[in-house]
């Protein structure tokens, strides 16, 4: 998580840099158009087709899930199976367009479609909660 998060910063520094190179005619059209194509795949690798393509694989995430997100705990219920944790066991949570990634640990985590909220309001909701439960990564 830590590569990825310094990737994407060292890729945005890049593409400014660029844009005030050309906007100062240091450089041509064509690398800052290159650069700019580099940015816009890099964060939709990041951001969208990444963490879609880690969902629809796993088979963990084919299966039928029965999320319950309240005030003091999170919830799941599978096919005759059911577990709730405290907010606490959470050490932090990550935002992208698609989803919320629930982390316990480095390695270990939850991925939320955001598509599963069927209002705005309870996605607003799940958002509160965990902004004021978990810490933001």
């Amino acid at each position: 998580m830590r590569e990825i998060k310094i990737m994407i910063i060292l890729v945005n520094v890049f593409a400014l840099f660029a844009a005030v190179m050309f906007s100062m005619k240091l450089i041509s059209p064509l690398p800052f158009l290159m650069s700019s194509v580099l940015w816009i795949s890099m964060m939709v690798a990041f951001w969208i087709w990444l963490p879609a393509l880690i969902y629809k694989r796993s088979k963990t995430f084919q299966d039928q899930f029965n999320v319950a997100i309240e005030e003091q705990h999170f919830f799941i219920e599978t096919s005759g199976n059911s577990k709730s944790w405290s907010w606490r066991e959470f050490d932090r949570y990550y935002e992208t367009p698609g989803f919320f990634h629930l982390y316990f640990d480095a390695k270990s985590f939850f991925l939320i479609p955001k598509d599963a909220f069927t209002t705005e309001e309870e996605l607003e909701k799940a958002r509160a909660i965990f902004r004021n439960n978990i810490r933001k990564s």
